[in-house]
């Protein structure tokens, strides 16, 4: 009985992994990647302004700072952050939490974050997004847990294009991959038309989200 229980001696789990196992030892020829026309891919004459649009368009707000800590002064004036209770912060210089993210170990607590203040590596002017590297995170779940998000990014940092994007995500002279680990592109608050092809905002993650654009 336990061995059944256990499903190590039942026909069809032996059944199932025989095929499985058939099915990884067929060799499979890959076709070679496509070559990409680098004249095709599109160019901003001002990536500075298409980011501000692209943002826009998919529901963030864009907010052009020349030092970090203007960002309280701009959030102080929004009042779902001056109601906030608990606010987390991996950006002290530009916003002081109060609520210390590294200090907590079940990331289920977090779930009665407000806000959370994150640090962008860089930007996508073709469609607003914002790759955050999840080792300045202390929970990666900060990113979609929060009722709201605000992220520091400097506009000297952008790129035209996913390519360009993608590139980036080598290492840093982009002479190979990085060391594995998570990371994500953010555009905009979370979205969805599933239901009715009704368009909902803050489903299923930050319901507004706020990008701090640093020198």
């Amino acid at each position: 009985m336990n061995a059944l229980r256990k499903g190590s001696h039942h026909p069809h789990v032996k059944s199932r992994q025989a095929i499985l196992d058939r099915l990884r030892s067929m060799p499979v020829d890959a076709p070679e990647l496509p070559t990409v026309d680098q004249s095709r891919l599109i160019r901003f004459d001002d990536p500075l302004a298409q980011f501000e649009t692209s943002l826009a368009g998919v529901g963030g707000e864009c907010h052009f700072i020349d030092d970090p800590r203007q960002a309280s002064a701009i959030l102080a004036d929004i009042p779902v952050f001056a109601e906030a209770e608990r606010i987390a912060s991996v950006v002290p210089e530009a916003v002081r939490g109060n609520v210390d993210a590294n200090s907590i170990d079940d990331p289920h607590d977090l779930a009665s974050l407000d806000w959370v203040i994150a640090r962008g590596e860089f930007g996508v002017a073709e469609n607003g997004a914002i790759w955050i590297d999840g080792r300045t995170l202390p929970h990666r779940v900060m990113l979609f847990i929060a009722q709201y998000l605000a992220i520091m990014v400097s506009r000297s940092q952008l790129v035209d294009h996913m390519h360009q994007a993608y590139a980036r995500l080598g290492s840093p002279d982009h002479s190979g991959p990085r060391e594995p680990g998570f990371g994500i592109f953010v555009s905009g608050p979370s979205k969805t038309a599933d239901i009715e092809q009704s368009l909902v905002i803050g489903a299923h993650g930050c319901r507004k989200l706020q990008v701090f654009l640093t020198p």
